[in-house]
């Protein structure tokens, strides 16, 4: 085996990727505090074609070197915008026929294992604070919860090995 070079891999020029069909998900940031990892989920959604990202409270935004030390370039690709509070956003995005979900944990959850979107089924997903989660209120105003199955003394991931882990499940799905 010999590891592929750069100019090797089947990359998007930027003016493709803006041009290319996304991924009926767009995500949610309520309230994340590290710009490392708001910097990740925007490399994350790059990939994997994620239509746009929401940033939300105290989230911060581009351009800010610690987001782009982690994104690197990704949030220029990716589509981004910014509201005050998380409650704007939902509003907006059930207004768009959006299925808003939250990915924590709650009584009641959908484990991500058995979640399967239905066709053509617009998703928002709603990532939480690094120590506090989703805000109660927001969870509240949800169509549904979904929650990452853990085994181990942690019942937590951060926020943006989380985010990895639900928008590859969900391109599996939708792609399969």
């Amino acid at each position: 085996m010999r590891k592929l070079n750069n100019d090797e891999l089947p990359r998007l020029t930027i003016d493709e990727f803006k041009q290319a069909d996304k991924m009926p998900i767009v995500v949610v940031l309520d309230n994340v505090r590290s710009c490392n990892n708001v910097g990740s989920i925007f490399r994350t959604s790059d990939a994997l074609l994620v239509r746009k990202i929401f940033l939300c409270g105290i989230t911060a935004t581009p351009p800010d070197k610690e987001i782009h030390k982690t994104a690197l370039g990704a949030e220029i690709t990716v589509e981004w915008e910014y509201f005050k509070t998380t409650e704007e956003v939902v509003e907006l995005l059930k207004n768009e026929n959006y299925s808003v979900i939250a990915v924590e944990q709650v009584e009641g959850s959908i484990s991500l294992n058995d979640f399967l979107p239905e066709n053509d089924e617009k998703l928002a997903l709603i990532f939480g604070n690094e120590v506090k989660g989703v805000q109660q209120e927001v969870v509240n105003s949800c169509d549904k919860t979904i929650e990452i199955p853990q085994f181990g003394t942690k019942h937590s991931f951060n926020i943006a090995v989380s985010a990895g882990i639900v928008i590859w499940d969900l391109f599996n799905k939708i792609y399969r």
